[in-house]
């Protein structure tokens, strides 16, 4: 026999990265519990057969602690309320809402359609991303490997034969030089920048101040406010379709908000409603809820439809969304072009130049 430890299951709490569980496994369970509960079975089964199968060990740890509160008395949202910055408040409030209806199934459909809503959205923004980020990241190395390794040697061979260096070499080999003098330096720095950044996030009013500030970009304030107005607009859409009352779907879709300062700015649309104002007008209190979407909730409102105008801002908000990274993507695709393109002229320059010189030296 032997023992050894389980390094998935390591925790560093000093660490600000925690680990999360992933939207696609996620999915997989609630359609598995789904398709088992309308095959008959009771949830305190159907969780225990899932268990049995699920391979997610972080998944599969919350789930025999719910399925352990299920057996103690407690409902399935009672169950899933502990760990809701795990899931989300809208998992447990499309719980709660199919608990009340008595159509638990019906409502978990509706929650898995709008996760693979927002996970694709997720996913189509990480892949558009990944090649202007990929020749970036290539164009520092290309970078790194001239002023590190090719540089210092033809430096050597130049000082033989007693030639002056261009001014284009002179100045790459002086900042590699300062780089590699500095490097531990600098990289402890960066270290520390990002530790700090990470740990004041974690303060409500740093992350509102950077979200506020993400807003002032001129190109990514657009991307970021639509985004988060079709976030909004689609989680209220589902509660309101799983019979949440109107006050607590706001509350809730309001948290769903991705940026902490529009967060901050909606936080009294609960009030606002329960004080007699309508949806649109609380919304336009706001200042940075777009006029378009406003409009289209009053016609909502006014025309007894207000779920299914929701549903059309969402949709309409996730094209515009989309469209605007593609054109962002294309956009930054050949600047990143031209920047690569200008680290291998300076470095033809500071290596050919020399050879020039020298010989204009030999004759």
């Amino acid at each position: 026999m032997s023992v050894r430890r389980d390094w998935k299951r390591t925790q560093v709490s000093v660490l600000p990265f925690t680990k999360k569980i992933k939207d696609n496994d996620f999915i997989m369970f609630n359609q598995e519990f789904v398709a088992l509960i309308k095959a008959g079975y009771p949830i305190l089964k159907s969780i225990e057969i899932i268990i049995n199968r699920i391979k997610n060990i972080h998944l599969k740890e919350l789930l025999m602690l719910v399925e352990k509160d299920i057996r103690g008395g407690k409902s399935l949202s009672e169950a899933f309320s502990p760990y809701e910055n795990k899931f989300s408040k809208i998992y447990i409030a499309s719980l709660m809402a199919g608990e009340r209806s008595g159509n638990l199934p019906q409502t978990l459909s509706r929650f898995i359609d709008y996760s693979r809503i927002i996970s694709r959205t997720k996913s189509r923004v990480r892949s558009a991303l990944t090649y202007p980020t990929l020749l970036l990241f290539f164009s520092f190395v290309m970078l790194a490997i001239l002023l590190n390794f090719i540089l210092p040697r033809f430096s050597d061979f130049y000082k033989d034969f007693e030639a002056e260096l261009p001014f284009v070499t002179r100045a790459l080999m002086s900042f590699s030089l300062s780089l590699r003098n500095n490097l531990p330096m600098i990289l402890a720095f960066v270290f520390l920048i990002v530790l700090v950044y990470f740990f004041a996030r974690k303060e409500e009013k740093t992350r509102i101040f950077s979200d506020r500030c993400k807003l002032k970009i001129p190109y990514g304030r657009v991307i970021w406010l639509e985004s988060a107005v079709s976030m909004f607009a689609r989680t209220l859409t589902l509660l309101l379709g799983g019979g949440i009352s109107v006050v607590s779907s706001i509350d809730i879709a309001r948290n769903a908000v991705p940026n902490s300062f529009l967060r901050y700015k909606m936080k009294g649309l609960p009030d606002s409603i329960k004080n007699g104002e309508s949806l649109s007008d609380s919304l336009k209190k706001t200042e940075y809820f777009p006029l378009l979407a406003v409009d289209m909730i009053r016609i909502g409102e006014t025309s007894a439809n207000l779920e299914g105008m929701l549903k059309d801002i969402a949709d309409v908000y996730d094209e515009r969304v989309q469209t605007k990274i593609d054109t962002f993507v294309s956009l930054v695709e050949p600047i990143i072009i031209i920047f690569m393109g200008l680290i291998v002229a300076a470095m033809l320059l500071s290596v050919y130049l020399p050879i020039f010189n020298i010989v204009r030296v030999a004759r």
